[in-house]
């Protein structure tokens, strides 16, 4: 029989222009501002000067910068993919140019007066698909037709998945280094809708014949052995306790905001960002192969790349019940609808949820929460904090949360009461507004703002606030992106004397002293918390 099973080290990047995929590279007027202003721009600069960007990386302080890690050795392999890039994105870069110039056009000529003259001059790329608007204070802005803006710009047949063999957690930083074809992996020439994908990936647990897969892929005859390779006949050794079957909550850590909830009648897992099994790695893990073998639910904290990764969600897709995400800002370029992405990388069975909505679960219920701060003051609505209420207990998920405004705890205590268990982010000496919303801007905004209005969650004092006015019994700081097999998407390297780590102590200190278990979360963790 040619039964195989895909080793479960072989780890699946998506990619789409040969740059990592994140959700701000599905809608297609972010992704024309990123490739524009993001990807053309670093390749332009490294083919200018290959040694900065070589010598940069290497510096700890420029960490997440925008340099190509290369080694200053793929200048001719940078150009052919630049040039490359404007043929393929052609009408990307049109819808670009389309939306600098009306954004550009109504922030300096509409002062109050009637918009309607305005559509007039939309560029054709853009016309039909936008509506000028203001807000109550007019001040003018473009509301978008996200739904015709995909109808008419989006187009998957640049995706591709990368597959390879996992020997280390390190990658290169994938928001500034784009990928080049390398000898160690095979390039599946399929879209992320593709349920081929699925058939590929049961394989990790199901065996199917690795002709047909091969046949199904069409892999090319020089990558065969490799892609060969890749699989194996030997049953997978999966851990029994996979799946849950006890009295009582079990909850596991499986890194930076990714918590896997499980009773016997339910599992929630909360923004997948999983590890692939190292087989010498000193740090503790759970991994692909310690996923249950259906998750009812996948909830999505908000849209970031640390959060909603398609890495990992491709790779269970086919045993997901439901995807749960926040509802966002329609029309907002800074905000785009995740339904729509997520619709357009092949999921269903989406629930879109709203602050203070609520899901049944047997023995219980998910509500849905204000999120405040995280997002460089932009009205971003994409984000929720998530309560989970079972057998009687209550869990706050609050992700990067920032307690911008303490009187948003007092509704929320009024509103759910005290917190069992409560999970926060600290992450609060974040990147500036430019690192992820830079190439969705119009105009640039000053040094000064931009370093003020950053990506953060709270701090000692904002953290501690929430402790109290929730009456937490128990407290985890989580979500900090200190793990090593996220580093490629982060680009964190903390230091004892670094702000979230000094801010976390504070508040682990703290909360000892007042009689609260509190710990900050590292590569895994188990609780089993009884009916």
């Amino acid at each position: 029989m040619d039964l195989h099973y895909l080793k479960s080290t072989i780890k699946a990047e998506p990619l789409i222009w040969h740059w990592y995929a994140w959700p701000y590279l599905i809608p297609p007027l972010p992704a024309a501002c990123n490739i524009v202003e993001r990807h053309l721009k670093i390749m332009q600069s490294y083919i200018q000067n290959p040694q900065i960007h070589a010598r940069a990386v290497k510096d700890p302080k420029l960490l997440g910068g925008p340099f190509i890690d290369l080694d200053g050795q793929k200048v001719d392999e940078i150009k052919e993919l630049l040039e490359h890039t404007k043929q393929s994105c052609k009408e990307l870069l049109t819808l670009h140019d389309a939306f600098k110039e009306i954004d550009r056009l109504i922030q300096a000529e509409a002062c109050g007066d009637s918009l309607e003259p305005f559509y007039n001059r939309v560029p054709a790329a853009l016309k039909g698909m936008v509506e000028l608007v203001y807000d109550l204070n007019n001040h003018p802005s473009l509301r978008f037709i996200e739904p015709l803006l995909y109808k008419k710009y989006y187009d998957n047949k640049h995706q591709k998945i990368a597959l390879s063999d996992t020997t280390t957690d390190f990658r290169k930083f994938v928001l500034s280094t784009p990928r080049l074809n390398q000898e160690s992996e095979v390039l599946l020439d399929t879209t992320f809708s593709d349920s081929t994908l699925d058939l590929l990936f049961k394989m990790k647990r199901e065996p199917n014949s690795l002709a047909k897969i091969q046949s199904l892929f069409n892999i090319p005859e020089p990558k065969q052995v490799l892609f060969q390779s890749f699989f194996t006949t030997e049953v997978p050794s999966l851990p029994d306790e996979r799946n849950y079957e006890d009295e009582g909550i079990r909850i596991r850590y499986f890194g930076h905001a990714c918590l896997l909830v499980q009773t016997k009648s339910v599992s929630i897992l909360f923004d997948p960002v999983i590890s692939y099994p190292i087989k010498e790695s000193e740090i503790p893990r759970y991994t692909f192969n310690d996923l249950p073998d259906y998750i009812d639910y996948i909830v999505i904290t908000h849209n970031h790349q640390d959060h909603l990764m398609f890495e990992a969600l491709l790779q269970i897709r086919h045993k997901v019940g439901h995807i749960i995400f926040p509802a966002n800002h329609r029309g907002s370029i800074a905000d785009p609808d995740i339904r729509l992405i997520l619709q357009h990388t092949g999921f269903s069975s989406l629930i879109e949820a709203r602050e203070m909505d609520t899901i049944p679960l047997p023995e219980g219920e998910i509500i849905f929460l204000p999120f405040f701060g995280e997002h460089s003051d932009l009205n971003i609505q994409s984000k929720l904090v998530h309560c989970i209420r079972l057998q009687g207990k209550q869990f706050l998920f609050a992700a990067d949360s920032n307690n911008l405004e303490p009187a948003l705890y007092d509704f929320i205590f009024d509103s759910i009461g005290a917190i069992d268990m409560l999970y926060l982010g600290m992450e609060c000496d974040g990147a500036p507004l430019s690192w992820l919303y830079g190439p969705l801007l119009s105009t640039p905004l000053s040094r000064a703002f931009d370093r003020n209005r950053t990506l953060s969650g709270s701090n000692f004092e904002k953290a501690w606030d929430i402790v109290q006015k929730l009456k937490c019994k128990k407290v985890y700081v989580y979500a900090l992106g200190q793990e090593p097999w996220l580093n490629y998407l982060m680009a964190l390297k903390y230091q004892p004397d670094s702000l979230p780590i000094t801010e976390s102590n504070k508040l682990l200190q703290a909360c000892i002293e007042n009689g609260i278990e509190a710990e900050r979360l590292f590569g895994r963790k188990q609780w089993l918390l009884s009916a």
